[in-house]
Formats: C-alpha cells, sequence, structure tokens
C-alpha cells in the first residue's frame, strides 16, 4: 500500500530499471484487496477500511485490458486511473493510520534470470 500512495516520482524512482507489467501490478494490488476481504470476514482485519479497499478494487476493475498491457511505470504517468488509486489508498492510509505517508519498502533487486 506505500507503494501504492506515493506520489508518482517516487513510484518511478522506486522502480528505477525495472520493468514491471501494469498486469502484474493491478494483479498484486486486486490480491491486497481480496485478502483483506477475507481476513476482515475472519474478523482479524478491521471492516472499516474496506470500503476504501472496495473502491479500490473497483477502480482497477475499470482499467481495461489496453491499458494493462506495457510497463507500470509509463501507465503512472499516462493513465489518470492510477491517480485515483493513489488517492483512494492515501485515504484507507490516513484512516487507518493517521497519516498516508509510509516508507516505501525496499526495492527488490532486478531479476537477472540466473535461477
Amino acid at each position: 500500500m506505500a507503494l501504492l500512495v506515493a506520489e508518482a516520482r517516487d513510484q518511478l524512482v522506486w522502480l528505477g530499471e525495472r520493468e514491471l507489467e501494469t498486469k502484474d501490478a493491478v494483479e498484486e494490488v486486486e490480491l491486497l484487496c481480496r485478502v483483506s476481504e477475507e481476513l476482515a470476514e475472519c474478523g482479524a482485519f478491521e471492516s472499516d477500511g474496506m470500503l476504501s479497499l472496495r473502491a479500490i478494487g473497483r477502480r482497477l476493475g475499470e482499467i481495461d485490458a489496453t491499458c494493462r498491457v506495457g510497463l507500470w511505470g509509463t501507465a503512472l504517468t499516462t493513465d489518470p486511473a492510477w491517480d485515483d488509486i493513489r488517492s483512494l489508498a492515501r485515504r484507507f492510509l490516513l484512516a487507518k493510520s493517521g497519516d498516508w505517508r509510509q516508507p516505501l519498502p525496499r526495492p527488490m533487486p532486478p531479476d537477472t534470470g540466473d535461477r
């Protein structure tokens, strides 16, 4: 979530040379929303934040297939959906922690294919 709320320029710096596909970014956020929903149903996650998470999920669902193709870094600067998602994610974190500004996760090293 911390990566979603960051300013676009900070998201791009975090991405660096990584080539994260937009569809992969969408799938990760959709997974976060689904897992949170299941945790709320089990009582392990407070349901008050679910409205914001559902709104994020709906907005993700509105991103059509053609906009899911390509690199997320490009989508961050060209698709207004990501501005909407950023705003919704900020609303969620503001309600949960009192501040939407969170440290960005450590970037994973680029995959070199040496496995």
